[in-house]
């Protein structure tokens, strides 16, 4: 799967390259956190600790080639397995010790203690959402049970055009299902598919994505001037997929390159994507209700009234201890089976913004060209 051309573009990324087909790549929150300046949204509405959260993916080839893409299509793409395939426990092996070399390349920096770095060097979730279509990769089951088994948890997002293997997908700490725009021919322009019957396994994904009984997500990514305009039709979707949450992230502007003609104008601000997330709300008359926010990633969460919200407290956090227990157990269970109370700081509208008040807020200073 891995020429040498893409290896090396993905190299100069960051990507250290697994195998012959997987990668892992350290996130800037990672590093904040583990410097004490706070953690990424799905600390915020999750409680996912950022400097023990490990990114990475078992197939970084994919079926589409979003405008958004932050690789600029630099992986490969592909409608089925086509490849030489790896061993799941090996990927894991690997993933971990790359993660942790990495980890170990923050000690001496500013801020960074030891007991942030101690921990950091045992992650405790992965992120399945770095590059590609994860779904993709034959022995994702045995992948999920490896990380489970070693206590890591999983949120694995899928591009909704493999319908059959979110079907067949074993249960994960979330599963997240992009939903790039609302209507067939917004979904050809943004996502430009690699399939002819992109709509129906779109749809069919979704269909799929209600039969499950863990946490699901929606994911929209906005992009000003292609999918903001849709709010009547992304809210027809909600009763299709019925996630537990929806999460609505403005675009990250990645630069422009042959592949996409995105510029600042695409990204909208914070006070948008809010403006958006309280129309879907409303629409929803009731089902969703804004819960959270995460100002610095012009993020916003919406979660099911009925099942997150009890005597007026929030409960998108989750009960990691928990999920392991209930993996474990071989029991079925469901996603209100391991949620925790969310901190007030991170519920939407709270001054903090949805930044932990127990990190530093670090700002860069500005530095302003003299007037002469």
């Amino acid at each position: 799967m891995v020429t040498p051309v893409i290896r090396a573009n993905l190299q100069k990324q960051g990507y250290k390259i697994i195998g012959s087909h997987s990668g892992v790549k350290i996130c800037r929150w990672t590093k904040s956190q583990l410097r004490g300046r706070g953690g990424c949204y799905k600390h915020s509405f999750y409680g996912i600790e950022s400097h023990r959260c490990m990114e990475a993916t078992p197939s970084l080839a994919c079926a589409n080639k979003c405008v958004f893409c932050w690789r600029h299509h630099t992986n490969p793409v592909g409608k089925s397995w086509q490849w030489k395939m790896d061993d799941p426990i090996e990927i894991v092996n690997s993933a971990i010790d790359l993660h942790t070399n990495m980890i170990k390349q923050m000690k001496g920096v500013p801020g960074v203690t030891l007991e942030r770095l101690s921990e950091g060097l045992s992650p405790r979730h992965c992120a399945l959402s770095l590059v590609g279509e994860p779904i993709m990769y034959p022995e994702i089951n045995s992948l999920i049970d490896e990380l489970h088994r070693r206590r890591i948890s999983t949120f694995l997002v899928t591009n909704a055009q493999f319908p059959e293997k979110i079907k067949f997908l074993k249960p994960v700490t979330q599963l997240y299902v992009s939903v790039d725009a609302a209507t067939k021919d917004a979904l050809k322009a943004i996502d430009r598919p690699l399939f002819g019957d992109f709509w129906e396994r779109f749809m069919d994904s979704l269909t799929a994505l209600k039969e499950k009984e863990q946490r699901t997500v929606y994911r929209l990514t906005l992009v000003k001037g292609w999918n903001t305009d849709d709010v009547d039709a992304y809210s027809k979707l909600f009763s299709i997929g019925k996630p537990d949450f929806v999460e609505i992230k403005g675009v990250t502007y990645c630069g422009s390159s042959a592949t996409s003609k995105l510029t600042m104008e695409n990204v909208p601000w914070h006070t948008d994507v809010k403006a958006f997330s309280e129309a879907l709300a409303l629409k929803s008359q009731g089902e969703y209700e804004v819960a959270c926010e995460h100002a610095h990633s012009c993020c916003v969460l919406l979660a099911k009234t009925e099942k997150f919200k009890i005597d007026g407290q929030w409960y998108t956090w989750i009960d990691y201890e928990k999920f392991h227990d209930l993996v474990a157990s071989g029991r079925s269970f469901n996603s209100r089976d391991y949620m925790a109370a969310t901190p007030p700081w991170a519920v939407y509208g709270a001054e903090e913004g949805g930044f932990d008040p127990g990190q530093l807020r670090y700002r860069k200073e500005r530095h302003h060209k003299s007037s002469r």
